[in-house]
């Protein structure tokens, strides 16, 4: 019997219509052979559409507002998944960005063992006193304020019922996805 899971598409800072036209086709084309549970936006969608085509992806959606966002979106939310709190933010509300101290501050204050969070244009996976940190970059692989990889990529999460979680990065590469991962323990909160 295999173990129960949920699977998380996990993408922020779109920017679409306003630095890209719309998400990569070698990125939609995956989609379309994937059963999201879960697709969570960590902020900076821009357009109505983009809204639309991200809830679509799933059975359930859950999107932040990002600082280039005028679209009527919590600042943040949380989500249990088999006990498990996930938080996510855009992640501009910590300078430098990215700053995992402070990114692990906001985590422990909303009590979720796992933070979602975008703003760097950058992608990162890493954990901090207990908390994981998941961090898609852009999933258009567009410029931020900060710089960023300028690589489009985004992350899958499996999320198991006994408190492992594997997350897998995905990125485009000169036409190419590549793939790397990571299988973590959850420590509650």
């Amino acid at each position: 019997m295999e173990m129960e899971k949920v699977l998380i598409l996990v993408m922020s800072d779109s920017h679409i219509h306003e630095r890209a036209d719309w998400f990569p086709k070698e990125f939609t084309e995956l989609f379309k052979n994937r059963r999201y549970d879960i697709v969570v936006h960590a902020g900076d969608v821009v357009d109505e559409d983009v809204l639309d085509y991200v809830r679509g992806l799933g059975r359930k959606a859950y999107v932040v507002q990002g600082n280039m966002d005028y679209l009527d979106l919590p600042e943040e939310e949380v989500i249990d998944v088999f006990g498990t709190k996930i938080g996510v933010i855009h992640g501009d509300q910590v300078r430098p960005r990215g700053n995992i101290g402070a990114l692990t501050m906001i985590a422990k204050s909303m009590g979720v063992s796992i933070l979602v969070s975008g703003h760097t244009h950058s992608p990162f996976i890493t954990v901090e006193s207990g908390v994981i940190h998941i961090n898609p970059g852009s999933i258009t692989g567009v410029w931020g304020g900060g710089g960023g990889s300028f690589t489009p990529s985004f992350i899958e999460v499996e999320l198991y019922r006994n408190w492992i979680a594997k997350i897998v990065l995905y990125e485009l590469e000169r036409g190419r996805i590549t793939t790397r991962g990571e299988t973590i323990t959850i420590h509650s909160t």
